[in-house]
């Protein structure tokens, strides 16, 4: 079976919840005996990176580049899908509801479309008024035009059932059991102490909620603990220069930049405590890799949170520093359980494994095409 996939910029190693999901199904795909073609950005992924990455073909096509944020999913994926017309696969799978709005167009050259409906990005902050309209309609385009929907969330299922009359099957985001390293390069890159920082891994944009974060950190003065942000910050625009701001005046923040492959490995494994506190999620695959790590959590009581089915003690009130704060004390003062780890691991893998979640996706490939 020819499948093709749209709708993000590209993987391994980029940032991003769909470049995530994707970087983790398509090669379990491959395996399933799929021939998978990503159709990928071009500035993300350089010819230097190869035309394929463990079975699954990159298919480069050009995009305006990061810097026009809005136009370049809009032109890639118009591209995208007259890049599928001309070659027929069995099925062209968008994922996110922004791209989803060429979802008619696929239609009228007659593909058969899967399209996962991964959240309701425009609700994220950095959108303005044209922005958050094109969003929605591709939302309700892609909803009434695929032949099949997929859901990450029960909330997301239930708002396209409400919203669209529509059915979708649910398959959430999946994590992989790392095994955990036995190096420090980047802790000691960072000058970091095993256990003692706090941890958040994410883009640097407004849902995510880093002010909040660092304002909670700071409030709850832990003078031998550092508050370590994990994310790019370039290209620099309102709201990262804002947040570089207050990092500068706090001496225990750490900025790494972007990271991923082994000094990502390091900082998760060795952190004493995970936080996610943004206003805005599908399935946060971050909050299940800190959990494929055995760490202890902390998140905003969002729906897409509360989903990941932790213990009450483990959400806060969105936006509420105090409450955060307190909470920071509260974990910071425990000792690490090297069992208790182990536990959250087992737990993790058997609610979000990433080969079960591969052989659903290949079934709603099937159901279309027999």
């Amino acid at each position: 079976m020819r499948i093709m996939v749209l709708g993000l910029r590209g993987f391994p190693g980029i940032q991003g919840g769909v470049e995530t999901h994707a970087e983790h199904l398509y090669p379990l795909l491959v395996k399933l005996g799929c021939e998978v073609d990503v159709i990928v950005r071009s500035p993300h992924v350089p010819k230097s990176n190869g035309n394929t990455w463990r079975g699954v073909r990159f298919r480069r096509l050009w995009s305006p580049g990061p810097r026009m944020k809005g136009l370049e999913a809009f032109v890639h994926t118009l591209l995208g899908v007259l890049y599928a017309a001309l070659k027929q696969p069995d099925v062209l799978h968008i994922h996110a509801i922004g791209p989803a709005f060429m979802t008619p167009l696929g239609w009228l050259f007659g593909l058969r479309i899967v399209v996962t409906h991964h959240g309701p990005d425009y609700d994220r902050e950095k959108w303005g008024v044209f922005p958050r309209w094109v969003i929605r309609t591709g939302e309700r385009l892609g909803m009434r035009f695929a032949d099949r929907r997929i859901v990450i969330s029960k909330a997301i299922k239930e708002m396209v059932r409400a919203r669209y009359d529509c059915d979708s099957v649910l398959i959430p985001n999946g994590v992989h059991i790392p095994k955990l390293p036995d190096t420090t390069l980047a802790l000691q890159r960072f000058g970091l102490e095993p256990c003692r920082y706090v941890l958040i891994v994410s883009r640097l944009v407004p849902e995510k909620r880093h002010i909040d974060l660092i304002r909670a950190f700071a409030e709850a003065d832990l003078p031998e603990w550092r508050l370590v942000l994990v994310g790019a910050f370039d290209p620099p625009d309102d709201y990262i220069r804002t947040v570089l701001s207050l990092a500068e005046m706090m001496p225990n923040v750490v900025l790494t930049g972007f990271q991923s492959g082994a000094a990502l490995q390091e900082l998760y494994a060795n952190a004493g405590l995970f936080v996610l506190p943004s206003s805005h999620e599908g399935l946060p695959i971050v909050l299940l890799e800190a959990l494929s790590y055995g760490l202890p959590v902390l998140a905003s009581d969002i729906p897409a949170n509360l989903e990941v089915g932790l213990p009450a003690e483990h959400y806060f009130p969105l936006g509420d520093v105090s409450a955060l704060s307190q909470m920071l004390r509260g974990f910071s003062a425990g000792k690490s359980d090297e069992q208790l780890g182990a536990e959250v691991r087992n737990w993790v893998k058997q609610r979000y494994d990433w080969e079960r979640i591969a052989k659903q996706t290949l079934r709603v490939y099937v159901n279309i095409t027999e």
